[in-house]
């Protein structure tokens, strides 16, 4: 159920953000002391190089944005909805901070937000959730609340056959609440983090809860869970240098309030390395996600790929490799190719007998926020079993 969003629509943005302008612009043409006064350079230019740039609008103007917000993922169909962003940096907030390499590494602003969405499987979700920043980075947050419906397919390992999808549906609510402290002057952050998610199962055929056994269709799972995670990257939005790793375990027991007694555990990493003197930046990721003990058939670990349907391949195993080829063309305008491959084991099969599935794409972008070095833009993906269009508002990756 994660993943049902892969970002927000960029030419949307874009219109969004003209129309501000111009009706900014007509604001000012119909005061008459305005006409007289020196022209201001407009907030939606960026006065390094003159282009459409949304730097000045999302840090200085102290007011939401709502974007449109578009679904695409295979696993839910086409759908769409409205978000309300916010971007905020605290007075006297340090821009950037120096890593003990020398490195500089950008500070995000702080970023509160709303959302809700449907798509045209009926699938309905709205939330809210904030990524906040402290003593200049020391201290980090990340949290959000939603209450959600979705209906997808289950492809059951090991139970039926696995090309049989099951219908289901989930409704409830989610929380994801983080708490992370960088050690010392070092890249590393120690983290805590609480996951509960309490919803409702319901199937399209009962019958196809024979398939089941009784704790996988529990409603309540509540988790606590530590993190560990190195982060050198540049940028945290669209990186272009350094790279990231982390590795997290969360137990999930009655005494916290969870139905189910049983353990998750993902490590991943990313990295971007610069090449032909920064006109290219080559990304590689690696993912592995695993579970154990008595897992609710929709908490099972998938292959994260684009291209590949959300919970499309589950097993209590999950592994995904993927590279992306970032070309920048010009300043502003940049080319992405990116091939990945995820194979899940565990319940089905081992493994060496598990088969690989693979995706591979191409896709534009725009640096549309230089000071936060924010790029957007589209992605066409073919997979195995779709081809499908994803909009991307920084990194693809999570």
């Amino acid at each position: 159920m994660a993943g049902w969003t892969k970002g927000y629509a960029a030419v949307a943005l874009l219109h969004v953000a003209s129309y501000a302008a111009a009706q900014a612009q007509e604001t000012e043409a119909a005061d008459p002391a305005q006409q007289t006064a020196a022209p201001k350079a407009s907030i939606f230019k960026d006065p390094q190089d003159g282009h459409f740039d949304m730097s000045r609008w999302l840090l200085d103007r102290k007011g939401f944005l709502p974007v449109p917000v578009v679904i695409s993922d295979p696993a839910v169909g086409y759908g769409g909805g409205v978000a309300l962003a916010f971007f905020h940096r605290p007075e006297g907030a340090a821009l950037e901070r120096t890593a003990t390499d020398g490195r500089k590494q950008m500070i995000p602003p702080n970023i509160y937000g709303v959302a809700g969405m449907k798509t045209e499987n009926g699938s309905t979700a709205y939330g809210a959730g904030a990524v906040l920043h402290f003593k200049d980075d020391r201290w980090r947050y990340t949290g959000g609340v939603a209450k959600a419906s979705f209906n997808l397919d289950f492809y059951t390992p090991g139970n039926v056959l696995p090309e049989v999808g099951i219908g289901y549906s989930s409704d409830g609510y989610m929380a994801f609440q983080k708490i992370a402290r960088r050690l010392g002057d070092q890249s590393l952050f120690l983290g805590l983090q609480w996951i509960y998610m309490d919803l409702d199962i319901g199937f399209d055929v009962d019958s196809d809860r024979q398939y089941f056994k009784p704790h996988e269709l529990n409603r309540k799972t509540s988790g606590l869970g530590l993190s560990l995670q190195y982060d050198q990257r540049d940028n945290s939005f669209t990186p272009n240098s350094g790279w990231l790793g982390m590795l997290e375990g969360n137990v999930y027991d009655d005494a916290i309030g969870s139905d189910n007694d049983f353990q998750s555990y993902r490590a991943h990493a990313f990295g971007y390395l610069p090449l032909a003197d920064k006109r290219l930046v080559l990304g590689l990721r690696g993912d592995v996600r695993w579970v154990g003990g008595d897992v609710p058939f929709y908490r099972l670990p998938y292959i994260d790929l684009r291209g590949i349907g959300s919970a499309r391949y589950q097993d209590t195993r999950a592994a995904t490799i993927e590279t992306e080829l970032r070309w920048n063309l010009t300043p502003r305008w940049a080319a992405i190719g990116f091939l990945g491959a995820g194979r899940t084991w565990g319940v089905h099969s081992n493994f060496s007998g598990a088969t690989s599935q693979v995706a591979k794409g191409v896709g534009g972008r725009y640096l549309v926020a230089r000071q936060l070095g924010l790029y957007v833009g589209l992605d066409y993906a073919f997979g195995p079993e779709d081809d499908t269009v994803y909009v991307q508002v920084g990194s693809a990756w999570r």
